[in-house]
């Protein structure tokens, strides 16, 4: 009888034994979910982003303190300590998401307002440039009435009798392909021109042959073709007096007509 007795109280003793230690088991799950709901509970970022996990998580802490005073409770409590737990650490990983997405938005945004900004600088760096060709080739031009700007070339582009361009006609070229591609909405009228030395036809001849190779230079060095037209007038509409040689090499000329930022041409000869 007393080894029963005995035997009753070991098995006894074990049992509170390891209830104590469940208990300690409980205690610790369930204030590592406390720390860990107070820590999301104070992110205002979390509440923000992610507040129904928050709810969840302190619904679930709830349960697992309200059991934790019940003898026999442990592994419910340890259910509802991990959810609350789980629930918490879901709202820091949602957060952790949402806030990489925001700062990849902003410097996405920035990046654009970036580019934006390169963009509009450079914009104004042609249009100041456009401005500056665009003077210079006012400064070099004249307007005519209902021709509208011209730009004279002078004999000295040329050999006597020649049509091919003189290498010192490459600045003026060069000159008039800047201004054209930064206003492509102009196009232009090339017109040549000789003295009245020589035979009509022979003229005729050389002055369109002599626009053309100003037009040829543009479109080898990119500008397209369709704005360009060609006359060649020979020696009709001299600007000055046949008779004397600076009077002749006056009339021995290439204009170029340029048309309004329209693209509309003068009214032509």
């Amino acid at each position: 009888m007393r080894r029963d007795i005995g035997l009753v109280g070991l098995l006894l003793t074990l049992g509170l034994l390891g209830g104590c230690a469940s208990q300690s088991n409980n205690g610790e799950a369930l204030e590592a979910a406390r720390t860990t709901f107070q820590k999301v509970k104070e992110d205002p970022d979390v509440l923000r982003v992610a507040p129904k996990d928050v709810i969840r998580a302190g619904e679930s802490l709830a349960r697992a303190d309200r059991l934790s005073s019940y003898w026999g409770s442990g592994s419910d409590v340890d259910h509802y300590a991990y959810l609350s737990q789980r629930y918490s650490e879901i709202a820091i990983q949602h957060t952790e998401l949402k806030l990489n997405e925001e700062r990849r938005a902003k410097l996405d945004l920035e990046r654009d307002r970036l580019q934006l900004a390169l963009r509009e600088a450079k914009l104004l760096s042609v249009q100041q440039q456009g401005k500056w060709l665009e003077e210079q080739i006012v400064s070099l031009a004249t307007s005519d009435g209902n021709r509208g700007l011209v730009m004279t070339l002078g004999d000295v582009l040329f050999d006597a009798g020649e049509a091919d361009l003189k290498p010192a006609a490459n600045r003026t070229v060069l000159k008039l392909v800047q201004f054209l591609q930064l206003n492509p909405q102009r196009i232009v009228r090339i017109e040549g021109y000789t003295d009245s030395t020589g035979d009509r036809q022979d003229n005729l001849a050389l002055s369109r042959a002599r626009a053309q190779a100003v037009a040829d230079a543009l479109t080898d060095l990119g500008i397209d073709g369709k704005r360009i037209q060609v006359e060649g007038y020979g020696q009709d509409f001299p600007i000055a007096d046949n008779a004397s040689n600076r009077g002749r090499a006056q009339n021995r000329r290439v204009e170029i007509v340029f048309s309004d930022e329209q693209g509309r041409l003068g009214a032509g000869r």
